[in-house]
């Protein structure tokens, strides 16, 4: 479904790490390399508790060594600012709310094309008044992220403003998950494909949980995945799924959804491999809307 125009990505919020020590302080506490990520390239990375539930999920971008942000769900970026400083200790790192001098904005269609032109998903090119990142391509849309340098930056002015829903809906449809405050704490990165989009590295030094999440990944473990449903009734986070087989346990969870910009509701749900293998799964109850599985654009394995 084509999708043109740009949006400010007020759902995100940007967490500012600075100091001679930001790069190896987040080299510990994150499931991705911060230490090995380039200038012109940005990468996903989740916040563990020491049990492997991830307690937030960030995008991660460097403007130097001591310079590092991370773009994650605005109701989490408090929690998670202080939850990260509790780390911080005696190393050389400050942490800060940077959602008011970095303006985040989001880029559909044609004029997305023309910004990231070339370049590879996940790389950062500088643009006037600050730089693009190129996300994946989703349903036939070029999309980016512009990340300006000052909050006024009027570059993007020009582009016919979209429904953040609609953004929102091509978040879901690329199957990159973000945990919000309804789902803090429900999963192991695994369950959310993490390490099949890039999200955790599993040759990096040790991080909270890592000995969880490495077991899972390595014991051949994971009985859990997520998927992409349609339906025709909201599908927000936190919301449960049920299998017809077990009324009374909740079979999976909505991780993020959004409205069809047509008619309908898009999700990604995380739920039991057999459940969704083995009949229909319902929202909400067993009696609640049925769900319509719809393809990841990606492979799960």
């Amino acid at each position: 479904m084509p999708i043109a125009g740009a949006v400010p990505l007020t759902h995100l919020g940007v967490i500012h790490a600075r100091g001679a020590d930001a790069t190896k302080f987040l080299q510990g506490q994150l499931t991705n390399d911060v230490a090995g990520l380039g200038p012109n390239e940005a990468r996903l990375a989740g916040f563990c508790s020491a049990k492997g539930r991830l307690q937030a999920s960030f995008i991660v971008w460097k403007a130097a060594d001591d310079d590092v942000f991370l773009a994650c769900s605005a109701d989490l970026l408090a929690p998670t600012l202080k939850r990260l400083s509790m780390f911080v200790l005696r190393a050389q790192c400050k942490l800060s709310d940077a959602s008011a001098e970095v303006r985040l904005v989001g880029v559909v269609g044609p004029a997305a094309e023309a910004l990231i032109a070339g370049s590879r998903p996940w790389t950062l090119r500088d643009v006037e008044g600050g730089s693009v990142l190129r996300l994946p391509h989703v349903a036939g849309n070029a999309r980016c992220m512009r990340i300006a340098s000052s909050p006024d930056n009027p570059a993007d002015a020009h582009e016919i403003e979209i429904p953040l829903d609609h953004w929102r809906w091509l978040e879901v449809q690329s199957g990159v998950p973000t945990i919000e405050s309804a789902t803090v704490d429900r999963f192991v990165p695994q369950m959310l494909n993490y390490e099949l989009i890039g999200g955790v590295d599993f040759q990096k030094g040790c991080y909270p949980g890592q000995e969880v999440v490495a077991r899972s990944q390595y014991r051949g473990t994971i009985k859990r995945r997520m998927f992409l449903f349609d339906a025709d009734a909201p599908m927000r986070p936190g919301i449960e799924v049920f299998h017809p087989d077990d009324a009374d346990q909740p079979a999976g969870l909505v991780v993020n959804g959004a409205p069809h910009p047509q008619q309908g509701w898009s999700a990604l749900i995380e739920a039991k491999i057999v459940a969704v293998d083995s009949g229909i799964l319902h929202l909400g109850s067993i009696d609640g809307p049925p769900l319509r599985p719809a393809a990841l654009p990606y492979a799960l394995t």
